[in-house]
């Protein structure tokens, strides 16, 4: 039996809460091996980012080659592509091995609010990497971003702006209702034929750091292991639901701490 894949495509968070080192606890916390290739260097903590260093395209190529040559990868998460440059090395790399579940988070900023994508990089990202992909699971503010819209702050409005983000090539989007309001945190699945809403208890805690990371990264873990879409993204969203509950137990840096990927263990 081969032992489920699952890549990360991401930018690296030096205090270990977000990127690819959310990406690879999640994987482990889900019974997943985890393999990555790094997008660029964070100097980063939980009161924000300081410095971001790319990682040359070529060498990013090199990276997603060497775990493709190798492993059996059986989903794909992208986050922090962070340049042009970059997209089109992972767009053509995707492509050339033909990548089997392809999760995209299309960060463009941090919990902090610390921006991570080039401003000349977000028509590429809807060009290039929207239409490879299985899911996209943008939040609020990025779901407007790509769209140039306001915020939606309704239902209908939300259900509206899932389906133009369908209409950019990918099957599913999630949006994630983390940036609104209410007593529940609600992200809809939106897909050609339906509609679904997903909510989850919001939680009283200042410690979200990595959320959209872990999200993302929870649903290629579930893909990786055969799950079906529909089923893959509850159990993503019960996985980081209970993760921002248990995340107080942690006492991790002075500013939004990280939530707590192993609760289940420890």
């Amino acid at each position: 039996m081969t032992t489920p894949t699952a890549l990360t495509i991401a930018g690296s968070d030096s205090s270990g809460g977000a990127g690819i080192q959310a990406d690879l606890k999640t994987f482990a916390a889900l019974g997943v091996y985890g393999a990555s290739a790094i997008t660029a260097l964070t100097a980063q903590n939980t009161g924000g980012v300081t410095d971001i260093h790319l990682v040359p395209p070529e060498f990013l190529r090199a990276q997603i080659d060497a775990v493709f040559s190798d492993l059996d990868v059986g989903a794909a998460k992208i986050g922090m592509v962070a340049q042009l440059a970059s997209i089109d090395a992972i767009a053509e790399a995707l492509a050339r091995w033909s990548a089997r579940h392809v999760v995209l988070d299309p960060v463009m900023a941090a919990t902090s609010g610390d921006r991570l994508l080039a401003a000349d990089a977000v028509e590429a990202l809807r060009a290039k990497l929207i239409p490879l992909a299985t899911i996209i699971t943008p939040n609020l503010p990025e779901a407007a971003a790509l769209l140039n819209e306001a915020v939606a702050v309704s239902e209908a409005t939300i259900e509206s702006q899932g389906r133009r983000l369908l209409a950019m090539g990918c099957p599913a989007v999630l949006i994630k209702g983390g940036h609104g309001q209410g007593s529940e945190s609600v992200d809809y699945l939106v897909q050609a034929s339906s509609v679904l809403a997903l909510p989850a208890p919001r939680v009283a805690t200042e410690n979200t750091h990595g959320t959209g990371c872990s999200l993302s990264s929870a649903i290629a873990a579930e893909l990786a292991k055969g799950a079906a879409l529909e089923t893959a993204v509850r159990n993503a969203k019960a996985f980081v639901s209970a993760a921002i509950a248990s995340a107080d137990r942690f006492s991790v840096g002075h500013g939004r701490g990280p939530i707590h990927h192993f609760h289940r263990f420890y």
